[in-house]
């Protein structure tokens, strides 16, 4: 593909993505991404964007996994800091040790979507899964509703105390999880790179042709900017320089004819803070 053919491609993405896709799209929201040693950190679960951003009613019963990786590696299970839908938050952590925290949240796939037919398309087209749109046309389904079953995996990248030159290994090395973002330099190196590279593994392997979007949580009508990963499942992106960010995956696979469902969907993020 050809560099202006690219992005002409990414264009058209990014003007279709609001309508079809800002409700899927879901993350973890810390009240602050930077804190001293010992800070209460409240947080909830956002989803969508723009005029479709609320909390999310996700039950705590979907919640397989809640940890925060620290510096060496160890997981902290935070799942009885989950008070979903009660109050302002729906939880709070507390991290005393110094350094990059990586929380990580899974859901089960216990969620679902059914579409006409040109609904259904138009969203496989915006997200850029062009695989199920091959496969739809390999199987004479275009015209036919579609269905996917989904989880979501989200991860927050919280800074405990002052931040170094070097990016900590639990930040730049993937969780275990079924579809995620993981950046190749911290976001909170100082001095901070101009570029952000980051690579998307799925099912433990890099990820091609995926559309990744970075979106300015303070302005998140719609995406500050749009790639697509290469062979090896990298992207890279202007680094931000303050604010609240957030990146985006999504990616899905096409499931036996005996299936309730068409699709398997994972829905993934990372979201970070600058001070």
């Amino acid at each position: 593909m050809t560099h202006a053919c690219r992005s002409w491609m990414l264009l058209g993405m990014l003007l279709c993505w609001q309508e079809a896709a800002a409700a899927h799209d879901f993350w973890m929201q810390p009240n602050a991404y930077w804190v001293g040693p010992g800070a209460i950190i409240p947080f909830t679960l956002q989803v969508g964007h723009g005029p479709y951003r609320q909390r999310s009613p996700i039950p705590l019963r979907r919640i397989t996994r809640f940890q925060a990786i620290g510096a060496t590696g160890a997981a902290i299970d935070l799942r009885e800091r989950l008070k979903l839908g009660q109050g302002a938050e729906d939880g709070d952590l507390r991290l005393n040790d110094p350094g990059s925290y990586e929380l990580i949240l899974q859901t089960d796939d216990g969620a679902q979507t059914h579409l006409p037919a040109i609904r259904f398309n138009d969203y496989l087209k915006n997200e850029g899964l062009t695989p199920a749109l091959d496969h739809r046309a390999q199987q004479h389904q275009v015209d036919a509703d579609g269905s996917e079953r989904y989880s979501r995996c989200a991860k927050s990248i919280v800074q405990v105390g002052p931040a170094g030159p070097e990016s900590p290994d639990n930040i730049t090395t993937p969780a275990g999880l079924q579809l995620e973002i993981v950046p190749e330099v911290s976001p909170y190196v100082v001095p901070r790179p101009a570029r952000l590279p980051i690579r998307v593994i799925y099912e433990h392997r890099p990820l091609a042709g995926a559309l990744v979007k970075l979106t300015n949580l303070q302005d998140d009508a719609s995406p500050f900017e749009v790639q697509l990963t290469d062979r090896e499942g990298r992207a890279s992106f202007t680094m931000p320089t303050s604010g609240t960010w957030l990146l985006n995956v999504i990616w899905t696979k096409a499931l036996p004819a005996s299936d309730e469902f068409d699709f398997e969907t994972v829905f993934s993020s990372l979201s970070f803070g600058l001070p």
